[in-house]
């Protein structure tokens, strides 16, 4: 009976919903986030553009701007609990950005962001029609609207021919449509055209492997498949997005072996990232090893505030499965 229990369970887990709630309250908080954009000589940068965007399981969320003052500091108040991804960019420097987590229930600690001399070989976007194109294609392929996202994502292309890390999402859509010789036409583009990206090739190759990996994944090529899966996250050793992202596509897919592997490789590459923990406790729930699902869980809270909607779902398994 227990058994069944925690089946149900975790069927409950994978599907329960709560970026609606949490987008509606990320920017209706208490807390504060402050900083400091510097140089690589440790001198402030006045003007720097900073971006604080929420994040939701399924990619980004609200989005809040900022410009650094003459001492290079910058601040957003009225923040909701959750994660967030902070970025910051300026005129002839290489764009940094950091994953943080943000608490109305503690003081958040001043962050630091260093930009590097010398921009990336592709411009900042910051044509407003160019950047609507992108926000309304990305609407659109969380929708399944394929189509009208692939018309959006090759109009920022024609626009911005440089930006050639679009290629990504054009693939994207041609692979959920089932069209997989063109996708995987513009995900060789991408690995060519990464090469000679200093700033961001590393990722876009790390990235474009891994979503060729999937196209095997739709033809039911597994060995193939985990082959650029591996050969993903051999690109970017240090890089837990990475691991963690080849960790969700065999979970989704029902290979717990393999999705155990990948979360917790991103675990000891970043031991303090609560999301792993996460992940892990319910791949073992799925496998219906308790005890190391409990231990996952309990690592999880660790790390993950004590006042975020995650947390208090965690919660409420621990008290269901250690009955």
């Amino acid at each position: 009976m227990k058994k069944q229990f925690v089946s149900t369970l975790v069927v409950l887990i994978i599907f329960s919903v709560f970026q609606t709630a949490a987008l509606a309250q990320a920017g209706r908080g208490l807390g504060r986030l402050g900083g400091v954009v510097l140089d690589e000589q440790d001198k402030p940068i006045a003007g720097a553009k900073v971006t604080l965007t929420y994040i939701q399981d399924s990619g980004g969320g609200l989005k809040l701007e900022s410009v650094t003052n003459k001492k290079g500091e910058w601040s957003f108040i009225g923040l909701g609990t959750g994660k967030w991804n902070l970025a910051a960019e300026a005129e002839g420097y290489q764009p940094a950005s950091q994953e943080v987590t943000v608490s109305q229930l503690e003081k958040n600690p001043k962050i630091t962001l260093k930009l590097r001399k010398g921009g990336s070989n592709i411009p900042l976007i910051k044509d407003e029609a160019s950047l609507e194109l992108l926000d309304q294609g990305n609407s659109f392929f969380k929708e399944g609207k394929y189509d009208t996202a692939l018309v959006m994502y090759e109009q920022f292309y024609e626009k911005n021919p440089n930006a050639y890390q679009i290629l990504l999402n054009i693939g994207d859509c041609y692979r959920e449509k089932g069209e997989l010789e063109k996708a995987l036409e513009n995900y060789n583009k991408v690995l060519e055209l990464a090469k000679a990206d200093q700033v961001m090739g590393v990722t876009m190759t790390a990235k474009t492997l891994a979503a060729i990996g999937l196209v095997y994944l739709k033809q039911n090529n597994m060995e193939e498949a985990a082959k650029y899966f591996k050969q993903s996250v051999d690109t970017a050793p240090q890089d837990e997005i990475v691991a963690f992202n080849v960790g969700e596509i065999f979970f989704n897919n029902g290979q717990l072996d393999e999705a155990q592997k990948y979360f917790e490789l991103a675990s000891t590459i970043k031991p303090e990232w609560p999301d792993s923990y996460l992940k892990l406790g319910y791949v073992l729930l799925n496998k219906n090893d308790i005890p190391k699902a409990v231990e996952m869980f309990e690592k999880f809270l660790k790390y993950e505030p004590p006042d975020s909607a995650r947390a208090a779902m965690v919660q409420q398994v621990l008290q269901a499965i250690k009955k």
